[in-house]
């Protein structure tokens, strides 16, 4: 199980060494509470990076090397390289940034991603859905729970504003709804057989039947409209429903 290391100018670089890590520069004034909450949970969760904190005030040469100016920042750091940072973090900046470092780890060293275990759903966060898996994931787990899909790729601006509003609703909508990320430039036959022609596009599974598709960012308030509907939607009265209204489609 991993924890929050305490670093200093003098032990930092042993500590850390060519690890992805996630560090906090803070006096303990400023910081959100559910930052902290999910800090803490995902260094207890999280065995590819390293979680560590500094007080600044007692570490001036870590403070200089990261740039603090007298507000909380969360820094993501691999191997001299600073991909993320955050200025009074959310808690949802926490497990973005674990996905972003975990994904440069595996670029810079490819026997990572080769050799690594089959990775652990974490309830009450995305799942991440493949190409081999998304039949079991998707659209047979959608006999359980709803399954909202998002399928998306890195160098979509507006997939990364949906992302965390999504982190957000995972936790919330936590037993009822299932949230499964599919890179589409990582699976292409999936994005090839759903005809996604733009991202971000959200897709809800509902007892393997498609309920919803559409194109585009939508806002949280909209997002979590659908996740209500899709959970309070009688499936089997709508499927009735609609052969009854399109008998033609029975003829076919």
């Amino acid at each position: 199980m991993a924890k929050i290391q305490e670093i200093t100018d003098d032990n930092w670089q042993s500590i850390i060494g060519d690890k992805p890590a996630l560090i906090l520069i803070s006096t303990g004034n400023g910081l959100r509470g559910e930052f902290i909450t999910q800090f803490k949970k995902s260094a207890t969760a999280t065995d590819s990076v390293i979680f560590a904190e500094f007080n600044p005030e007692k570490n001036p040469d870590l403070a200089q090397t990261f740039n603090y100016k007298n507000k909380p920042i969360m820094i993501g750091y691999h191997c001299g390289d600073v991909p993320v940072r955050r200025v009074r973090p959310w808690g949802t900046d926490v497990v973005l940034a674990i996905e972003l470092l975990e994904n440069q780890a595996k670029e810079k060293n490819p026997e990572m991603a080769n050799n690594e275990e089959t990775p652990q759903i974490i309830v009450g966060e995305p799942v991440n859905v493949t190409d081999n898996d998304f039949q079991e994931q998707v659209v047979d787990f959608s006999n359980e729970m709803p399954v909202v899909v998002d399928f998306w790729a890195d160098w979509c601006g507006p997939c990364k504003m949906v992302a965390p509003i999504l982190d957000k609703l995972a936790g919330e909508f936590e037993g009822q709804i299932r949230i499964a990320k599919v890179d589409t430039d990582a699976n292409q036959t999936l994005a090839q057989s759903f005809r996604i022609m733009s991202i971000p596009t959200i897709m809800v599974f509902k007892k393997g039947h498609i309920i919803f598709s559409q194109a585009g960012a939508l806002p949280e308030p909209a997002l979590r409209d659908l996740f209500q509907q899709a959970i309070d939607l009688d499936i089997e009265k709508a499927l009735a429903e609609h052969a009854e209204n399109n008998p033609e489609d029975d003829s076919n």
